[in-house]
């Protein structure tokens, strides 16, 4: 199906001071291109050639370059996160899986970006910016989620290499990626200060896909396994015992991209919703001449403000101020996705039986929220991020 382009998302919360006269070129460019089938038609059944696809498309167009440092092929000296910020809620607004491919270039390669060599970064970046290499990051396993010090997977040193063995699963891209940045347990202290971070080519021997996942809204995933993988030891990312660290980074760099992406998806709800009830008669009226309705839809829209300004409040803390911003990353995603799954759900429950119909815009937005909600990070473990940094910071 092409990407729905009747409808393009509200900007005027671009206008408050957080953003910058770019970011609303960079909106605008971005919804005429939308606007002009620039997508293209995305095949929701066949989930690996429509990513493979908009990856492409997204490369061409200069967009995948605010994923990358400008050294390396990229738009800004460093990853500007409200960039990442306005792509994601525009590209989610579209397409959910639009939305996926964008944000994987970026979270696939973001510790790369961090932490990697010159070498690897011009081996990597370069090709990730412009579509010709799909990246994906590989931190979760079976008994390791939210609870990263569980991890299994190790890496030991051989000589001048490290070799890989043990599993990933729910990896992004698992299956259709040509780099993956992968944490492994090296052994240098307990928890999660052993964890190492590595970069793994697709083609490396011993590298193999082990299963494809699906989920209820598809997009590339797998499970993946290292066996006697043997990779140089120039594809350390930083130095050993990082890894965790430098998941860390990447995470608070691309988790108010997270919210964003719940920020498009909730903003296409409530305008399908609007545009739904100002169309549909009842009672002698239309369903937005109903007080009940209108309660639901200023409802709907004071909860999707309220996460737009903690998106970008987070966003400018990191870009302009260059302060910290884990706190304000977790309460950002957390509002964000919670609000959106609510909103999504309202407008859904306002279409009535048509809303859960195979095929409507608010049945797939019902389905895309609820990954949002668990990925990069659980709503539970936001909580429990949030509430750490106020014991930390507490005089």
């Amino acid at each position: 199906m092409a990407a729905d382009t009747s409808l393009q998302p509200a900007r005027d919360h671009l206008d408050w001071p957080f953003y910058g006269e770019e970011h609303r070129a960079l909106a605008a460019q971005a919804d005429a291109f939308i606007a002009g089938k620039g997508l293209g038609v995305i095949d929701h059944h066949d989930a690996d050639a429509a990513c493979k696809a908009l990856v492409a498309k997204l490369g061409a167009a200069g967009f995948l370059r605010h994923c990358v440092p400008q050294a390396y092929g990229g738009v800004s000296p460093v990853i500007d996160s409200r960039s990442l910020c306005v792509m994601r809620e525009t590209l989610a607004y579209a397409d959910g899986l639009a939305d996926f491919a964008f944000a994987m270039q970026g979270l696939g390669t973001g510790a790369i970006s961090l932490s990697g060599t010159d070498a690897v970064k011009q081996a990597v970046l370069p090709k990730v910016a412009k579509g010709e290499l799909i990246s994906a990051f590989a931190l979760t396993e079976p008994d390791a989620g939210s609870d990263v010090a569980a991890m299994a997977c190790a890496a030991r040193r051989d000589g001048d290499a490290y070799v890989l063995d043990g599993e990933k699963v729910f990896i992004s891209n698992g299956g259709i990626a040509d780099v993956y940045t992968v944490f492994a347990r090296t052994g240098e202290a307990p928890g999660t200060r052993g964890i190492s971070a590595f970069v793994v080519f697709a083609d490396t021997p011993g590298f193999s896909i082990v299963e494809r996942l699906e989920t209820i809204a598809p997009h590339p995933l797998a499970r993946i396994r290292f066996d006697n993988c043997r990779i140089p030891a120039t594809q350390l990312l930083g130095a050993p015992g990082e890894g965790f660290k430098i998941a860390m980074r990447t995470l608070d760099i691309f988790r108010p991209s997270v919210a964003a992406a719940a920020l498009g998806f909730a903003r296409r709800a409530l305008d399908e919703a609007l545009a739904h009830a100002k169309a549909r008669k009842m009672f002698g009226a239309t369903l937005a001449d109903l007080p009940t309705a209108q309660s639901t839809l200023g409802e709907m829209a004071t909860a999707i403000d309220a996460a737009a300004l903690l998106v970008a409040r987070t966003a400018w803390r990191r870009d302009v101020q260059k302060l910290p911003a884990t706190r304000e990353a977790a309460m950002a995603k957390l509002t964000a996705t919670e609000n959106a799954q609510w909103v999504i759900d309202q407008a859904l429950q306002m279409f009535g039986g048509r809303g859960v119909r195979v095929g409507e815009i608010v049945e797939r937005l019902y389905r895309e929220i609820r990954a949002l909600r668990i990925y990069e990070g659980a709503t539970e473990v936001q909580k429990l991020i949030i509430g750490r940094e106020l014991v930390k910071t507490a005089k």
